[in-house]
């Protein structure tokens, strides 16, 4: 490739050299038609990927909203739920949850 024929784009860059960036653009420009036909987004992707990214993933949703609060309790008790290991916040709601049945039937 001679100087005139450098692939557009080249930055200087102390990663790689103008032949390093020639070598490896070897694609022509996108022309009008196929720049026409670009879909951007899940419609321009195949089915089952595009599936994959609508899907929000994470946790299901609970039947019930829990309600995020700030308490202070002892460090002791903090230490024994954490020390279980993951799910040390759910196994103290379930401890309150307890309580509380305990509480209204009293």
């Amino acid at each position: 490739m001679t100087r005139s024929e450098h692939a557009p784009g080249y930055v200087p860059n102390p990663a790689y050299t103008q032949e390093d960036w020639d070598e490896v653009s070897d694609n022509p420009p996108l022309t009008d038609e196929e720049l026409s036909r670009l879909r951007l987004g899940p419609d321009g992707l195949p089915p089952e990927l595009a599936a994959a990214f609508r899907s929000r993933g994470g946790r299901p949703k609970a039947d019930a909203k829990r309600v995020p609060i700030s308490l202070r309790v002892d460090p002791e008790v903090l230490e024994a739920f954490k020390s279980a290991g993951p799910g040390w916040q759910t196994r103290m709601n379930d401890a309150l949850a307890e309580a509380a049945r305990k509480i209204r039937a009293a």
